[in-house]
């Protein structure tokens, strides 16, 4: 199930009363075939991966917790990592390894007609291994206890708002949550709603509009020339974060609703100041998952500063392959790893004086960033270098709007919706401001006319497009 499909608008207010109906020692029992259902709505065989990685999981941790010496601990988390990352090399890496090893026997003349496996890739997949690994090693480390319920544990792995597109929770913080009374208080029904009108906007009113020029563009290269390029990769650079930061906004609200609050996931990442910035405010629980579990142990900035780059790039690296099972992603990761290292060579820590200097580190970052997508969204590594190749060689401003398949009336609907989404982001505030201005029915009025606007665009872009997926799903 989708947070974008009818279904999920039955489905979350039954979810919801049902969970108040029940004693709260006993809302587990609600959550977790909900969580099971929303996961398994269209295959339920999925069901059958996520129990096996919980259960290795859960009975891993007791066991770390049982053991008696450091050997019997590491042996039990390093078989719990084989389990969960043998899972997800089976699905997601398999072909791609396999690809690899046979283009290698080619060189040498040794031909095969094998195509792959082809298997099916179990959506969510990356979170919630990352999920039970983050369990597992903070046991081990002794920061958490091990958790004892097999229910409470199994709706930590699997709650369904934050399920197959994360923000990947920690334990520590997302357990004792599940856990607790969390009485109906009006402050998380107004910031749930928030949230989910946030989302909502961001994927619909934005995300989903942009979605068939970038794929119009991107999907005839050739053709579409250098400044259609450059215009759909800036418009990919707004659909993924208003599609994947839109999602973490409808996961936060529906959670929030419940009286659960969910890591914060994104914090207007393209106002980043630098790339080290930029990576605080995008896909926040994923940069500290790495942080915590790879860039720490490998040594992190404590080894000299060509150790730091090393391990800086080798964390990115893993990032892209992470995102997916090409090379594009690996060469995407490869290059904010690089870029990220050559920052901290030429600037350390260091802020830029000047405004000016501070100004044009910011535009750097933010060209960077953009043009680094255009790795992420290509189907392959040639044609992510045909595209840059055009973007500087082949810059035909007069074909840039039919390289998208876009007239004067979309740009000029793609420019309002620019000015949309910083309203989006600041809802808080815009709720002060109509209340000063219009009274008690300002606020209820504005959320009403959102909401509206969420409907109708919806429609809209079902009738010309169809239903567009949450791009992370892939992932």
């Amino acid at each position: 199930m989708s947070f974008v499909s009818p279904g999920f608008l039955i489905f979350l207010p039954a979810v919801l009363v049902l969970y108040r109906l029940v004693p709260w020692r006993r809302r587990w029992m609600v959550l977790l075939p909900a969580s099971y259902f929303f996961y398994a709505y269209h295959s339920p065989w999925l069901l059958s991966l996520i129990c096996l990685t919980t259960l290795v999981s859960y009975g891993s941790a007791l066991r770390i917790e049982r053991a008696e010496t450091k050997k019997q601990k590491r042996r039990a988390v390093i078989l719990d990592a084989a389990v969960c990352l043998g899972v997800l090399f089976l699905f997601k890496y398999l072909d791609f390894a396999l690809g690899g090893v046979f283009s290698l026997l080619r060189l040498f003349g040794v031909e095969s007609g094998f195509t792959g496996f082809h298997l099916l890739l179990p959506m969510g997949i990356s979170f919630y291994v990352f999920q039970t690994m983050s369990y597992t090693f903070d046991v081990y480390r002794g920061t958490i206890r091990a958790e004892r319920h097999l229910g409470y544990y199994a709706l930590f792995v699997s709650f369904f708002p934050q399920l197959v597109a994360g923000p990947i929770e920690r334990p520590g913080d997302l357990l004792p949550q599940l856990k607790a009374p969390n009485p109906l208080e009006q402050a998380d029904i107004a910031q749930g709603v928030r949230f989910l009108v946030r989302g909502y906007g961001k994927k619909v009113l934005i995300s989903d509009f942009l979605a068939p020029f970038v794929d119009t563009a991107y999907g005839d290269a050739a053709g579409a020339g250098g400044a259609a390029m450059l215009l759909a990769t800036v418009l990919f650079a707004l659909q993924i974060y208003c599609d994947f930061s839109g999602y973490s906004d409808i996961a936060a609200g529906c959670a929030r609703l419940m009286g659960i609050r969910l890591t914060e996931n994104f914090r207007r990442p393209y106002a980043a100041s630098s790339l080290r910035d930029f990576w605080r405010r995008w896909h926040i629980s994923l940069t500290r998952w790495f942080t915590d579990y790879l860039y720490i142990p490998l040594g992190g900035s404590r080894r000299g500063l060509s150790r730091q780059c090393v391990n800086t790039l080798v964390v990115f690296l893993v990032s892209g392959l992470w995102h997916g099972a090409n090379l594009t992603f690996v060469v995407w990761g490869g290059l904010h790893g690089v870029f990220l290292a050559a920052e901290t060579v030429l600037l350390g820590r260091r802020q830029l004086a000047s405004p000016l200097g501070r100004g044009l580190h910011r535009a750097a970052t933010l060209a960077l960033v953009c043009l680094s997508w255009v790795f992420f969204r290509s189907a392959d590594l040639p044609q992510a270098w045909f595209i840059l190749r055009s973007i500087f060689t082949d810059f035909r401003l007069s074909a840039a709007l039919t390289g998208l398949g876009m007239g004067r009336v979309e740009l000029a609907l793609v420019c309002l919706l620019a000015l949309v989404l910083p309203l989006l982001e600041r809802l808080p505030a815009l709720e002060v401001q109509a209340d000063r201005i219009r009274g008690r029915y300002a606020v209820p009025l504005l959320y009403f006319l959102l909401a509206a606007a969420i409907v109708a665009c919806r429609c809209l872009v079902l009738t010309e497009h169809g239903a567009t997926a949450f791009i992370y799903f892939q992932f």
